[in-house]
């Protein structure tokens, strides 16, 4: 590496850095405070006030809950109705309890509640746009809940504990007043304002009365229900009003979305804590600690074994109507799922061990096990905990041999929670994942090694948080205790804090020296261009693809992957930080998706962002288990040539510049590789003064550039005028004859007006009789992006380049010039890690294409 790239690796690294870094010193600042308030508690006060709460306060908190999640289910309902693409009602329901289960609990993007309800919703045919848009309207859903909630505490009830902290009352008032104005507006806004309203390029659709006001009324009733869930928990003879509760509830939800800590755990309970400082803190940890396991855990316990009864039922080959649906609701998500409650799995170990047993289970062992059982099956736990954290990545990553050592260590996990401390419930709930996972066990095949994979800076702040967490509750539950040296090396049946301490140094030391081992491991040698031997390889698997971009592989200017049966691989190449995959994978389809988890992983292994060019839609899925962003590109057209005719008016431009070519000499013909050599130096001609006329230089990549080798690879479409040669079109051709791509496009002066055109219908016509079914086009960029209001932001600014960037490349008028050819147009995707590498990556992308020349914003 030398030293220019060395150097502006750091800004880089900082900047991937940031935002986890800045959620740990959250954490650590909640942690703190939160220490303070309970400095004079011990865990034993909370856990007697968790235990006093009454059984009619946990049915109604329990029943509020199940309101509240079913409400929830309305979200997807309405933001389908918005979306004009309407749903089964059982099929949205059960997709918005998974992603909201998953999405409460977990703030890692690998089990965030858009990733699941992408591979849901994906499955039943809705596009990454239309997926962005339900999760978009979801969160505006939930924004006008807690403003409403927060709007109405301001006003009518600004109790001074509850406000937002050190605010003067009537800026309170003030606050809540915008807050129900801005909702308000919302409201006018679908009922009498304009449909749409377009701002320098941004087109914002108005909901209709028929969403917009159902969405406000849900909105207030579920997270009133959600706030009313832990205020029912409150402490006995409280005097808390509901009204008021109800802005510190909001306050304290926002500040946990904000701090991107999962769950927002510890920023939560410290908000409401120092909100409510009428409560005792210990009899409100209490009550904290049993919302917490009604509102997240439940619904995630729930959430598991609705998913393992729907995974039994496809191991019923009887039943099959039920397999084919449970096969399409619960198939997609495997991974997410397990992957997400062995996570769980791991930190209720972690806690485990860091909080003394129950004496009375405890005596009955005393008289049965030996003390050195109960230690090392003690210390054995967290180290289980531990390492049921770091394969949960695996899990995601669908590996086989994460799969298999999940399995043994949560059948390992289950007896050491019996051997340490009768723990029969801790037992169940291992147990429970332990099935899910057996019942999802087809999912996991990827023969990659576990400790190949590298830790992203999200991933390391979980882990830090996860295992902070489980030692500050150590230290709570043993604060009691004078702590010394001696403590080290005292074993003992009632030695607890010995064992919590001996626990977490371990734990604390193998978390270290992995995450240090994985940090610093060397980068494997960066590949290099594709040898003769390669393209001879790829040349082979070409001949049996139905993708014609699969030729560009033949340019010689990128990287090649191979399967490791070598029946697939893709192309690549390498820009800044850039790794960028062009196309889907060529070859096998069962191969293709571990070859894109291996280029996952290569390029992790050299800290480079993944990215994928040009990829279709029906692939999404697969780029989305990656946990990639997907942007819309463009949309590629593609004119069906059996359906090809130039009958009709609508063809009678078509007809007109054919029969002026052909009154100005102009013949068309196809020439074979084989013809090619007598003809070489006047495409060559052609090509130069093409380029000389344009001003531009070749381009590379996604398109390929002018030699003599490489043009001698493919068919080449020719117009002549009389004996002159004036025009030509490379052809890749796909291997089975599903269809022919346009490459170069080039002409000379001497080329009579409307060449081209008269070059593209004949080629039509040829592939018509050739038997060929599409002819590709390629891509219009930035054209067929979504133009409503809860749009990415993405296809907004695509949105408003693609009106106004006129001046720098002809975005409209290139989407016009296909169309008149009447094709089916596609849609194309960019995966990348989205956020605030996007427009580095842009860049990069533009940079290997064009040379240096940015590709969307100048010729």
């Amino acid at each position: 590496m030398d030293k220019a790239r060395a150097g502006g690796d750091f800004p880089e690294l900082w900047r991937r850095w940031l935002m986890p870094g800045l959620s740990l010193l959250v954490f650590a600042g909640v942690g703190f405070a939160l220490h303070r308030e309970l400095a004079q508690f011990r865990l034993s006060n909370v856990l007697a006030h968790l235990r006093a709460i009454p059984a009619s306060a946990i049915g109604a908190a329990t029943l509020c809950t199940a309101a509240s999640y079913w409400l929830l289910g309305f979200y997807d309902v309405l933001a389908l109705r918005y979306l004009g693409k309407p749903m089964a009602y059982g099929r949205t329901v059960f997709t918005a309890f998974i992603a909201y289960s998953f999405g409460h609990n977990f703030g890692i993007a690998a089990f965030t509640g858009g990733a699941v309800r992408y591979r849901l919703y994906a499955s039943a045919g809705l596009s990454a746009a239309d997926v962005a848009t339900i999760a978009g309207f979801c969160a505006v859903t939930t924004a006008i809940g807690l403003g409403a909630l927060a709007g109405v505490s301001f006003v009518f009830a600004p109790h001074p504990g509850m406000n937002p902290p050190h605010m003067n009352h009537h800026i309170v008032q003030a606050l809540g007043v915008l807050l129900l104005a801005m909702i308000a507006a919302y409201a006018l806004w679908s009922l009498a304002g304009p449909r749409e309203i377009e701002l320098r390029g941004w087109a914002l659709r108005a909901p209709s009365p028929s969403v917009a006001l159902p969405q406000i009324v849900l909105a207030i009733v579920d997270l009133g229900l959600s706030a009313l869930v832990l205020w029912v928990l409150l402490p006995a003879g409280h005097s808390v009003e509901l009204l008021a509760f109800a802005g510190a509830y909001s306050t304290a939800v926002v500040a946990g979305v904000i701090s991107h800590i999962p769950g927002g755990l510890g920023v939560f309970e410290s908000l409401i804590v120092l909100a409510l400082p009428g409560v005792p803190a210990d009899q409100l940890l209490g009550s904290l600690l049993a919302w917490r396991a009604i509102y997240y855990v439940l619904p995630l316990l729930v959430a598991a074994l609705l998913f393992g009864g729907q995974e039994l039922r496809t191991q019923r080959p009887v039943l099959a109507r039920i397999e084919q649906l449970a096969a399409a609701y619960i198939a997609p998500i495997v991974p997410q799922v397990s992957g997400a409650l062995v996570f769980l799995a791991g930190f209720l170990l972690l806690v485990s061990g860091a909080t003394p047993t129950i004496d009375q289970r405890l005596s009955v062992l005393r008289d049965i096990l030996p003390l050195v059982v109960l230690e090392l099956s003690h210390l054995a736990g967290s180290v289980i905990g531990l390492a049921l954290l770091v394969l949960a990545r695996a899990l995601f990553r669908r590996l086989a041999a994460a799969y298999q050592l999940t399995v043994w260590l949560l059948a390992a996990g289950m007896l050491t929670s019996l051997l340490r401390g009768l723990e029969i419930e801790q037992a169940l709930v291992l147990g429970l994942v332990l099935l899910v996972l057996w019942l999802g066990r087809r999912a996991f095949y990827r023969p990659a090694q576990i400790l190949a994979q590298r830790f992203t800076p999200a991933w390391i702040v979980s882990l830090a948080i996860v295992i902070s967490t489980a030692v500050w509750i150590g230290f709570f539950a043993n604060r009691h205790v004078d702590y010394s040296h001696s403590l080290w090396w005292t074993f003992a049946f009632e030695a607890d804090a010995p064992r919590m301490l001996r626990a977490s140094l371990v734990v604390v030391l193998l978390a270290a020296a992995f995450l240090a081992m994985n940090l610093l491991r060397p980068a494997r040698p960066e590949p290099g261009v594709a040898s003769l031997e390669d393209l001879e390889r790829a040349r082979g698997l070409i001949a049996g693809c139905s993708q014609a971009l699969a030729n560009a592989v033949l340019s010689g200017d990128k990287r090649l992957l191979f399967s490791n049966a070598g029946d697939a691989f893709m192309m690549y190449q390498i820009n800044g930080r850039s790794w960028v995959a062009l196309g889907d994978p060529i070859g096998a389809r069962e191969a293709q998706e571990e070859l894109v988890w291996r280029f996952r992983e290569l390029s992790d292994h050299h800290a480079g962002w993944t990215v994928f060019y040009q990829v279709s839609a029906e692939r999404l899925p697969l780029y989305v288990d990656l946990g990639l962003a997907m942007m819309k590109l463009g949309e590629e057209a593609r004119v069906s040539l059996p359906d090809f005719s130039l009958e009709g008016s609508a063809r009678a431009e078509l007809r007109t510049q054919r029969r002026r070519a052909e009154r100005d000499g102009a013949s068309f013909e196809v020439l074979q590789p084989q013809q090619l050599p007598a003809v070489l130096p006047k495409l060559q001609a052609v090509s130069d003064a093409w380029l000389e006329d344009k001003a531009v230089a070749e381009k590379s990549f996604s398109v390929g550039a002018f030699s003599q080798d490489y043009i001698a690879n493919f068919p080449v479409a020719v117009v002549r005028c009389g004996e002159e040669l004036v025009a030509f079109a490379s052809l890749w051709i796909a291997g089975t004859g599903e269809e022919i791509a346009v490459d170069l496009m080039r002409f000379g002066p001497d080329a009579p007006r409307g060449a081209m055109d008269f070059l593209f219908v004949e080629l039509m016509l040829w592939g018509r009789a050739q038997g060929y079914r599409w002819l590709n086009l390629g891509m219009a960029p930035l054209a067929g992006l979504e133009q409503h209001p809860l749009a990415p932001a993405w296809h907004r600014v695509g949105n408003f380049v693609f009106r106004y960037g006129e001046h720098f490349y002809n975005f409209d008028g290139l989407r016009r010039y296909k169309a008149k050819f009447n094709p089916v147009w596609e849609s194309k995707y960019l995966a990348s890690p989205g956020g605030l590498a996007l427009p580095r990556v842009l860049l990069d992308i533009s940079l290997l294409i064009s040379g240096g020349v940015k590709e969307l914003f100048a010729k």
